[in-house]
């Protein structure tokens, strides 16, 4: 990007709820000036238990650049465990839809991208927008009612099936001499999720597979290969596909539209490399 592209984008960190002493950030990207704009809710990863919205800042100024407002959020992480990051989302995007006005946003053109298990959240949240697990927290007073309905839905190398993943990781410690990336990858699993229930529940894979009534959105998955973090075939899934293409399959039998872009695992966060993003949600949210 430019530098006079870049200069004309504000970010700004805006406090939307607060747990207690913490707050709930959203870390706002846009051009300076004009609007409305649609916007697309951004969901960083790190394994449901680290990480910051300032992971996003690089595509959410791609986003603004393209003239989009980006906004990342602060969710709850493993401290509270599942599912309360999925009830900051849902909030989140109601709270957006709420002071979309104010902020120069179009409350009608609302997005979700997550990455890693922030695109597990984001595929999650999309499909189950008024699951009242999700719905808990309220809006301020005199809030007009919305929901957190989303138009379109994006996933970068998404943990879309925790249960087969978490199992992968525990199969490869107890063989021993384990790749590095499993890391402590069973121990994240463990803290956010506390059992196998509930992630064979909280899965969106799953819950496709069970037949469960979930809201179908357009949709993209960018993905870097090779990628034996995300990119894998569950043994005991009865499709001889990765999970991609997996859950792609799943998708479009369910009545979504659902396309994959690859990319070389080395540079996968390139933003010189985001136009099938970006041109996707300029499609959805045009």
């Amino acid at each position: 990007m430019a530098g006079d592209q870049l200069a004309a984008l504000i970010t700004e960190d805006i406090e939307i709820f607060r747990h207690g002493d913490q707050p709930m950030i959203v870390r706002l990207i846009r051009p300076e000036t004009g609007g409305p704009y649609p916007v697309i809710v951004d969901l960083h990863g790190g394994c449901w238990c680290k990480g910051h919205p300032g992971e996003c800042t690089v595509r959410g100024e791609v986003f603004a650049a393209a003239g989009m407002a980006s906004a990342a959020l602060d969710f709850r992480q493993a401290d509270e465990g599942y599912p309360t990051s999925l009830a900051d989302i849902n909030y989140a995007i109601r709270w957006l839809k709420t002071h979309a006005k104010e902020l120069r946003l179009d409350a009608d053109r609302v997005g979700l991208l997550g990455q890693s298990s922030g695109g597990h959240l984001a595929m999650l949240s999309s499909m189950r927008p008024e699951d009242p697990r999700y719905t808990v927290l309220p809006l301020e007073d005199g809030a007009p009612d919305v929901d957190a309905s989303v138009k379109c839905v994006g996933v970068m190398w998404p943990v879309i099936n925790p249960l087969s993943r978490y199992r992968r990781v525990v199969a490869l410690l107890d063989a021993g001499d384990p790749p590095a990336w499993v890391g402590d990858l069973q121990e994240r699993h463990d803290s956010y999720w506390g059992t196998e229930a509930n992630m064979e529940e909280g899965n969106p894979m799953l819950a496709l597979e069970r037949g469960e009534d979930v809201v179908i959105r357009p949709s993209i998955w960018f993905q870097g290969l090779p990628d034996p973090v995300h990119d894998y075939r569950d043994p005991e899934s009865p499709l001889d596909l990765d999970e991609p293409e997996r859950f792609v399959e799943n998708y479009r039998k369910a009545g979504g539209s659902m396309s994959i872009a690859h990319v070389e695992q080395a540079n996968r966060s390139d933003p010189a490399l985001l136009g099938p993003l970006v041109e996707f949600f300029q499609e959805n949210l045009s």
